[in-house]
């Protein structure tokens, strides 16, 4: 049995273009017979104590009038600028991941922070919310919040965020397929294309193997 595609995807819970990527995501997956294994991986645009961007400065309406609303309604995606304000800082929302990921929920619970921002207007920088957010995918609230109370998940994030380094991620979102790395939102056909090639050359390094090692 061949081993699944791996996507990486980077990407930060403030950053609309990372929602939007959703869509051509599960489109490109979607019937193409390819096992795969998508992973979301966290970006911090603005770390503390980087001030935050404000809706109610220039630079957020306009990017969302030139660029994000165009390409949501191209889509069919329902977003909104948020009016949280300043926008949250998201590092306690990724040590929530962490442990999210650790209970096999991790893209479920990166999809519901991109919905609780983006169309319920919710402030991901506050624990309470987050606790409830945890709750409504089936999370142990609980052990949630004691979680992010305790810090226990802070080296964990902090290695994900030397990852991205290592990477070099500089803009979100960025997506690793194999050795294709697609900036910004992606298309469907371009995916697709990286998936199918990531498949064949993982093929061709299984076959490698097998011809040294016996199969």
């Amino acid at each position: 049995m061949s081993d699944p595609v791996k996507i990486q995807i980077w990407s930060d819970y403030v950053c609309p273009f990372c929602m939007l990527a959703e869509g051509p995501l599960e489109e490109a997956t979607k019937d193409l017979g390819v096992d795969v294994e998508i992973e979301w991986k966290p970006v911090e645009l603005r770390p503390h104590p980087q001030p935050t961007l404000r809706p109610e400065d220039e630079y957020l309406p306009s990017i969302w009038q030139s660029s994000v609303y165009p390409m949501a309604r191209r889509m069919g995606v329902d977003i909104t600028l948020p009016t949280v304000s300043p926008q949250p800082y998201t590092r306690l929302a990724f040590e929530g991941y962490q442990y999210a990921a650790e209970q096999g929920k991790g893209t479920e619970y990166t999809r519901r922070m991109f919905r609780a921002f983006f169309q319920e207007d919710q402030d991901l920088g506050q624990l309470d919310v987050l606790t409830a957010l945890a709750r409504e995918i089936g999370l142990d609230a609980e052990a949630f919040r004691a979680a992010l109370d305790n810090g226990t998940y802070h080296d964990t994030h902090q290695d994900a965020l030397r990852e991205a380094a290592a990477h070099r991620i500089r803009s979100v979102p960025t997506i690793l397929v194999g050795d294709t790395r697609i900036e910004g939102v992606p298309r469907v056909e371009q995916l697709r294309k990286a998936i199918l090639d990531a498949q064949a050359e993982q093929a061709v390094s299984r076959g490698a193997a097998c011809g040294i090692d016996g199969c």
